[in-house]
């Protein structure tokens, strides 16, 4: 049994420290723990930043707070690391590197992530920050997959955590070389949120490049827009434009997977 095999790993790491983001991964892993190994078992560390969603930080805050969770919420300091804030392909190595320095200033236990197997698919710096660090994965020594960690969620009670989509950080919607600015991260969360509330799609990811904004739609919501619905919504998001991006255009396109991230070498 996958969660049997989970809670085996977790008790024989011993104290430990869970890295939350205020996601269904890390808050699920820190539920498990501190359900298994009780406050004194186990940590929680949550970095607040310009690239975290304030909902995901206020998640980490309120989950604490009715759990009574042991929880530190910091500041990573990886806007002031000039190797996250120029925007390189590794971004994620240097944006992690500063977490993981930081959690372990404020602690000598063992950290560990909410990393799942289906995360070791994809192209992840972030993950050789973490081995950098001794960063452990329990979901991957379980061999969890995504489902599985949200079928845990739903059984430990978290609700519409269970449910969260999945989001990569703000960050995530620069383009690579783009520099990474706190106005600019403001601004893709409020575009974010505003569509969100305003088409309630499956996916909206709202992307800074270098040819302008782009805001991305799963394809039956890109479906649903009218010229007119697509002219009206222009000029809301376009009064959210920060001056840093004055004179950005605005197109709509199918949601693509990682499409702000560009290898060397690709066009």
């Amino acid at each position: 049994m996958v969660r049997k095999r989970l809670e085996d790993i977790l008790v024989a790491i011993g104290p430990l420290t869970v890295a939350v983001s205020g996601g269904v991964d890390s808050m699920t892993l820190a539920a498990a723990a501190h359900l298994l190994t009780g406050r004194n078992g186990v940590n929680m560390v949550h970095a607040a930043s310009p690239a975290v969603p304030p909902e995901a930080t206020q998640r980490a805050r309120d989950w604490a707070g009715r759990e009574n969770w042991d929880l530190q919420v910091v500041d990573a300091g990886e806007f002031a690391d000039a190797n996250y804030r120029s925007n390189p392909v590794n971004r994620c190595f240097f944006c992690k590197g500063n977490l993981y320095g930081t959690i372990a200033r404020y602690s000598s236990r063992q950290i560990v992530s909410g990393a799942n197997v289906d995360d070791l698919g994809e192209y992840r710096p972030g993950l050789d920050a973490a081995r950098d660090h001794g960063v452990r994965h329990p979901y991957v020594e379980a061999g969890m997959y995504k489902n599985e960690v949200r079928q845990l969620a739903r059984e430990l009670g978290l609700g519409d955590v269970a449910e969260l989509a999945s989001s990569p950080c703000l960050a995530s919607r620069v383009e690579t070389s783009i520099r990474i600015e706190p106005e600019t991260l403001g601004f893709i969360h409020a575009v974010e949120t505003f569509l969100a509330e305003k088409l309630k799609p499956r996916t909206v990811r709202c992307r800074v490049r270098s040819t302008g904004v782009v805001v991305e739609l799963d394809a039956a919501s890109l479906q649903l827009l009218t010229v007119a619905d697509s002219a009206l919504l222009e000029t809301s998001i376009m009064s959210f434009l920060p001056p840093n991006l004055a004179g950005k255009s605005l197109a709509f396109e199918p949601y693509r997977n990682g499409s702000a991230f560009l290898r060397t070498g690709t066009s």
